[in-house]
């Protein structure tokens, strides 16, 4: 086609419209694009005036498309799509053999980098990328092979691959009981039992937990199990809020832990070696056992490559 600088409309204009028509709405397709409302506004009003049709119909502080702007946006998607599956196709050229792990960040700092010398060893000839996030798998923009995350939280359409169990409890240092203990805080349970050293008299009564200093782990959506969703699974009849500490981070938290700030709810798959090294404790005895608590997923259009069925065949070993 000649000319296409006369007859195409405003390049600028057609990803804030293209976002607004899939979405059906103005606010949303702002949030999507980071430009506030005025923003993609301004851009559909340019793209309306440039084609001299209403692409919208404005009622009800709704937005609606217009017949124009259905087959518009219709188009605008199938060329956007062409375009980025071509886009993907050229860098995916350039990293020809190398797989792509997305993994919640605590999962891969706690539990999949102490792994991964192992899987080195065994298969020096599947090149890994390791990525990772806090947010959930369907707010990522990179592309992937393969993706780990705590099951419940929103995977988009994803395909999954596998679950595994996990177990969720609550852990302390040594350093924040022997203060308690000092304290006479926390009267000693006389019962022995194998979920802790007897001379630390553990395990204490799980009544105490609203006396204690929790340390909290709270996102946006809260997508992760807190104290209270623990308490009321196991029918405790307990509720305690947000009193005591807050984060944004669970590694942050962790670390907080690691410094006798408080009690927190700790994942098993990702707790494990502080356990075994003893620099944190399981104070209470109550436990919740999660058959599904993590989740393997593959992308929408997933097709098996040697590097990644590998990976995956080496993942679902380790997560048995």
């Amino acid at each position: 086609m000649k000319n296409l600088r006369r007859s195409l409309p405003p390049l600028a204009s057609l990803l804030p419209f293209e976002a607004a028509a899939r979405l059906g709405s103005i606010t949303k397709a702002g949030a999507e694009l980071g430009l506030t409302q005025a923003a993609i506004s301004k851009q559909i009003r340019a793209l309306e005036e440039d084609l001299g049709v209403a692409l919208f119909e404005r009622r009800n502080r709704a937005v609606h498309l217009t017949q124009e702007g259905r087959e518009l946006g219709r188009r605008v998607s199938e060329a956007f799509e062409s375009i980025g599956a071509f886009a993907e196709d050229l860098r995916q050229s350039h990293r020809e053999g190398e797989v792509v792990l997305r993994s919640q960040l605590c999962e891969g700092l706690y539990w999949l980098l102490p792994r991964l010398s192992d899987f080195y060893q065994k298969h020096p000839e599947v090149p890994v990328r390791v990525s990772t996030s806090t947010r959930p798998i369907s707010e990522s923009e990179e592309r992937f092979d393969l993706a780990l995350q705590t099951s419940g939280r929103n995977s988009g359409n994803t395909k999954l691959a596998f679950t595994a169990s996990d177990e969720i409890f609550p852990i302390c240092s040594p350093k924040y009981l022997e203060t308690l203990q000092a304290s006479r805080s926390v009267p000693a349970r006389q019962d022995s039992s194998p979920s802790g050293p007897s001379d630390r008299n553990l395990p204490l009564d799980i009544a105490l937990v609203p006396k204690l200093r929790l340390l909290h782990h709270k996102v946006e959506p809260q997508d992760w199990i807190d104290w209270d969703a623990w308490l009321e699974k196991l029918e405790t009849g307990m509720h305690v809020g947000h009193s005591g500490i807050v984060y944004d981070s669970y590694p942050l938290m962790i670390q907080a832990v690691l410094e006798g700030h408080g009690v927190a709810l700790g994942w098993r798959r990702t707790i494990e070696p502080y356990l075994r090294s003893g620099s944190v404790l399981r104070p209470f005895a109550e436990s919740l056992y999660l058959p599904d608590g993590l989740s393997i997923y593959r992308p929408a259009g997933w097709q098996s490559r040697k590097g990644t069925s590998v990976l995956l065949k080496w993942l679902e070993s380790e997560l048995s």
